[in-house]
């Protein structure tokens, strides 16, 4: 059977839902400047993923690494959220909750696993700050997981702390790398971003072990975050919504039929067909960043 395109009978299904997980993809961002990676123009198009996506790239040419993360990084700071992302993050107003989702269990908030690491729907949900308190948008906070890590995260490859920053350039070799010219300077290892920053001075403390930092995303051959947590919110999930993502990288493509194997439904908002498309009950054709907020009206 056909998927359907009827936006009720969607409205319907969400409307029963007493648990709903969301899963979105690279398309959920495009519209807000962030390069998809597999489309037409998609970023593994004109990169490789093996020297920039992979642990052995990074130990190979950490400088060039470095220095595709940094104009990565720069562009998911000047990014703003659109209009899907705020779509998204409203469903922590307890009153949209009441509107679109009164079947909700009260206490779970839509799961909301997010495979882009620009920071751009947390940023959407800080925007909510004048409807919502502070314990409301922390527990919302808490339902969001970013499966393939954060721009704005490092890790020590030497004492293993994580840290979270804004900051830019991480390290001052770093400041001027654009997309036109990352690549062309060989940086030393030393000028790289550091286990306590630039003026790092000797200490062994850790957080400040002077260790090279890595970005903290996740790369092809690792393990995604949240995946504990995932599963076991999809043995309970009556609706999944996929957002702006071809279903081709595993586990998150597996989901749906993870859902659909024991009675669940799925709805697919995404701008092309994909291969996912055969597990949809559901399936809309467009930008999403349209498309989302009219199924949600």
């Amino acid at each position: 059977m056909s998927p359907s395109s009827d936006a009720q009978a969607f409205r319907d299904a969400f409307a029963n839902s007493k648990r709903v997980v969301i899963l979105a993809g690279a398309g959920l961002s495009a519209a807000s400047g962030i390069p998809t990676f597999r489309g037409p123009n998609g970023l593994w198009k004109t990169k490789s993923s093996k020297l920039f996506a992979t642990p052995e790239g990074f130990k190979e040419d950490p400088s060039g690494v470095w220095q595709f993360y940094h104009y990565k990084r720069e562009g998911c700071l000047s990014a703003q959220p659109n209009a899907a992302h705020r779509a998204i993050a409203s469903f922590a107003v307890p009153a949209v909750r009441s509107r679109l989702m009164p079947s909700l269990q009260e206490d779970k908030l839509p799961l909301f696993v997010t495979q882009n690491f620009d920071g751009l729907s947390l940023r959407a949900l800080d925007e909510l700050s004048d409807q919502l308190t502070p314990a409301e948008i922390k527990l919302a906070r808490e339902r969001v997981i970013e499966t393939h890590g954060s721009a704005f995260k490092t890790i020590c490859l030497q004492c293993k702390h994580i840290n979270h920053t804004f900051d830019s350039p991480l390290s001052p070799a770093l400041a001027g790398i654009t997309e036109q010219n990352a690549g062309e300077r060989d940086i030393p290892i030393d000028q790289l971003p550091r286990c306590g920053g630039p003026d790092w001075k000797g200490s062994n403390r850790w957080g400040r072990c002077g260790g090279l930092l890595r970005p903290a995303v996740v790369w092809f051959g690792e393990v995604p975050e949240g995946m504990g947590e995932i599963a076991k919110e999809l043995n309970w999930t009556d609706l999944l919504i996929v957002v702006g993502t071809s279903s081709l990288v595993h586990p998150a493509a597996g989901f749906a039929k993870t859902i659909k194997s024991r009675g669940g439904k799925v709805a697919i908002v995404n701008l092309e067909r994909s291969e996912g498309d055969s597990d949809a009950d559901f399936l809309f054709i467009g930008p999403c960043e349209e498309t989302l907020p009219l199924l949600l009206k």
